[in-house]
């Protein structure tokens, strides 16, 4: 939506759609997935979920005005997501080290809000 709709409105929508954002909500959004087993191929996509999420967290963060207090949670919580998957970007297991420097790199091509 950040993409297709002036900012002005996209701001309005984007309050719409996550209306307790700035108060923390919904956690389980903010709060990066856990991966229990990196060998897992199944389980290591949560690390690209994590850096996906960073990464669109960044973009959306960066739409919004500078004392928009969802601006601040977005950006902590993308910063959150990269810290806990970058870690295993090179972890030396196949079943994510193949494929998961290019959601890095996208994450790290968006600068942070």
């Amino acid at each position: 939506m950040r993409r297709v709709l002036k900012p002005a409105e996209f701001q309005l929508w984007f309050h719409r759609f996550l209306p307790k954002l700035a108060g923390g909500v919904p956690k389980t959004l903010l709060q990066p997935a856990t991966v229990t087993d990196r060998s897992d191929p199944k389980l290591v996509h949560l690390d690209g979920l994590n850096l996906s999420r960073a990464w669109c967290m960044r973009s959306i963060a960066a739409a919004l005005p500078h004392n928009d207090p969802a601006r601040k949670i977005l950006a902590g919580s993308a910063r959150l997501h990269a810290s806990n998957a970058l870690a295993h970007v090179a972890s030396g297991d196949y079943a994510g080290e193949h494929w998961l420097a290019s959601f890095a790199v996208y994450m790290l091509s968006t600068p942070e809000p």
